[in-house]
């Protein structure tokens, strides 16, 4: 009698396995054959599931996008505002071996967003998703009108120190990038907006 397979656990197992193909090898070497290769089986162990490369992207994209939502979710219920920046912007940084693994792939990936079309779904998925999360956790803080700018600020800020510990994960330690963080939010004040202390009280 055949063994069962879960498919959904087998799924995971490709994209998991996609994921590591890019970071340990680039993306111009991700095939289904080196992907069934890295895996044990043959060709159609992945192609029963993603027939094509832009199918295993696409699926990669997906998990991203709905690991990302479940955790914003979590963040946006921290209760004070503080703390809920200092964890929003401490989840962007790569300082587990896990998402240091997927930020090495996203920046492998960006080279080739202006040839490759699924490459450039990827980015415009992912982006407005980030920058959103970042919007909402400033929200308190900063006036309507200044908003946008903060939030480039944020997302230049964080995109930088991934680049910097993707080059260089021996200097870009956890513990560099949670002083980097605290450094970068102590540099300026985040007094509570106008907007969201609220309106003036009424003389009587």
């Amino acid at each position: 009698m055949p063994r069962y397979v879960d498919p959904e656990q087998r799924k995971n197992d490709i994209i998991d396995a996609t994921f590591e193909a890019i970071a340990e090898g680039g993306f111009p070497q991700l095939t289904v054959r080196s992907l069934a290769k890295r895996l044990g089986g043959s060709s159609t162990l992945v192609t029963h599931y993603f027939p094509n490369r832009d199918a295993l992207l696409s699926a990669m994209t997906d998990r991203v996008l709905s690991d990302a939502e479940s955790k914003s979710a979590e963040l946006l219920e921290i209760a004070d505002p503080h703390d809920r920046l200092h964890a929003v912007l401490e989840w962007f940084l790569p300082n587990t071996p896990e998402s240091l693994m997927v930020e090495r792939v996203r920046v492998v990936l960006v080279a080739h967003i202006a040839t490759e079309p699924v490459v450039a779904d990827m980015s415009a998925r992912m982006e407005p998703g980030m920058r959103g999360l970042m919007r909402q956790a400033l929200a308190e803080f900063v006036d309507p009108a200044e908003l946008e700018g903060m939030v480039d600020l944020l997302r230049a800020w964080t995109s930088g120190v991934v680049l910097s510990a993707v080059e260089h994960p021996d200097l870009w330690t956890p513990e560099r990038q949670a002083a980097a963080l605290d450094r970068f939010l102590s540099s300026f004040e985040l007094p509570l907006s106008r907007s969201a202390a609220g309106a003036p009280a009424v003389n009587r």
